[in-house]
């Protein structure tokens, strides 16, 4: 029986271990992932603020009280609601591109050379949500300055059972949603640069099975008595 056990937890583990997940293997990695997410060194600051979802904004056009709002949210898919065209898309955008977009939606139908004025009146803050393998996953504040390393830190670092190889930011860019792969080992060694980290990614730490099973055998040995002599 003790054998059996042994024997049952082995094969497991070294099964489930050659099957670890291949999820992200598509996704570019080194310097294919540093093209589309530049390294702190490169810092990309955006020329003007970009909506973003949580955000409220007013709506001005000219000579059309009932088209003026004082406050709109912007909702979690980053629309807000106006009036005679419904729900517009305006996250990513700046307030002068969403002005742009409403006025030919409304000359389109309704309006002859519209001028519509939108502005951010309460901006919720620039984010970057921490998923995974961390020790306390959420949302967390970012500056111009904010690195990966810095959002791991945020996040109070990897777990004991995380992917290092496997960490993976996600990015809308121009209104495409965008992901490179990145090895956070060799960041931490300074073997690879520190990728800057900007409001609106998500940071995603992978799973190590292999980890997760042998720290899982561990746990089921004395149960199994596995390291009982043969």
């Amino acid at each position: 029986m003790q054998k059996t056990g042994a024997l049952f937890l082995f094969l497991l583990s070294t099964s489930l271990a050659a099957c670890s997940s291949q999820l992200y293997d598509a996704l570019p990695t080194r310097d294919a992932a540093y093209a589309i997410m530049p390294p702190i060194d490169r810092a990309v600051v955006p020329k003007q603020y970009q909506i973003a979802p949580g955000d409220i904004v007013s709506l001005s056009v000219f000579g059309e009280p009932d088209l003026t709002l004082e406050k709109l949210p912007v909702d979690d898919a980053g629309f807000i609601q106006v009036p005679l065209i419904g729900a517009v898309r305006v996250a990513s955008l700046t307030p002068a591109e969403a002005s742009t977009q409403i006025a030919a939606r409304l000359g389109a139908q309704f309006l002859r050379n519209p001028d519509v004025t939108l502005n951010v009146i309460e901006q919720t803050g620039q984010m970057v949500t921490v998923e995974g393998q961390v020790a306390k996953a959420g949302a967390y504040p970012v500056d111009g300055q904010t690195t990966l390393l810095g959002a791991i830190a945020l996040a109070q670092s990897p777990t004991r059972i995380a992917k290092l190889d496997e960490v993976v930011i996600f990015r809308t860019i121009n209104s495409q949603r965008m992901a490179a792969r990145f090895d956070l080992s060799r960041v931490r060694a300074g073997r690879d640069p520190d990728p800057q980290i900007l409001g609106g990614d998500v940071v995603v730490v992978g799973f190590s099975q292999a980890k997760s099973i042998y720290r899982d055998v561990l746990v089921a040995a004395p149960l199994f008595n596995v390291f009982t002599r043969f």
